[in-house]
């Protein structure tokens, strides 16, 4: 069922206090302000641009990708995601094969120096996570994440409806 954001009803809305929105806004910012830090720090200990960093992260798992498949992944036009990977293959961490079954396409892999410089990101990502779950005890691990999940499957579900919105306005 396609619900858009006029469709909330008066008891859904009368069931979210006002302080709890601005709660929820307020934690939500604080977290994007602490990601962005996050990222911000590790352009710098890794000696690449944000957006060459989080293009790196994205070969996680994956033999080769294409910059099509990666202007989508990053939600940047494909002009901006040429540069980026000129800019990663300049520093010798990506490279360009030519797809054996079709000569039109130009498929992306890691170096070797790029696969090391990717365990390193993964390394201190795994590192500084840690440390946030260190903080807390055990149980209160479980019930934040389980939260998390919730959280992320709502936000996915606003995002839907959101999409749905903005695809009834065209």
């Amino acid at each position: 069922m396609i619900h858009n954001m006029n469709d909330i009803t008066k008891t859904d809305q009368s069931s979210i206090q006002p302080e709890q929105l601005r709660q929820f806004q307020s934690i939500m910012i604080r977290l994007l302000q602490c990601c962005h830090e996050r990222m911000r720090h590790q352009s710098e200990k890794f000696g690449l641009p944000d957006a060459e960093l989080r293009c790196l992260m994205l070969f996680e798992g994956e033999r080769y990708l294409t910059s099509k498949s990666l202007a989508g992944r990053l939600s940047v036009v494909k002009s901006r995601i040429t540069k980026v990977v000129d800019g990663l293959v300049k520093r010798s961490l990506v490279q360009k094969v030519k797809d054996p079954a079709d000569s039109r396409i130009t498929l992306l892999s890691l170096t070797s120096k790029g696969q090391n410089k990717l365990v390193e990101i993964q390394e201190f990502n795994d590192w500084i996570h840690k440390e946030v779950l260190i903080a807390m005890e055990p149980e209160q691990r479980k019930i934040m994440l389980t939260n998390l999940d919730i959280l992320k499957a709502s936000m996915e579900s606003a995002r839907g409806h959101l999409l749905c919105s903005a695809a009834s306005q065209d």
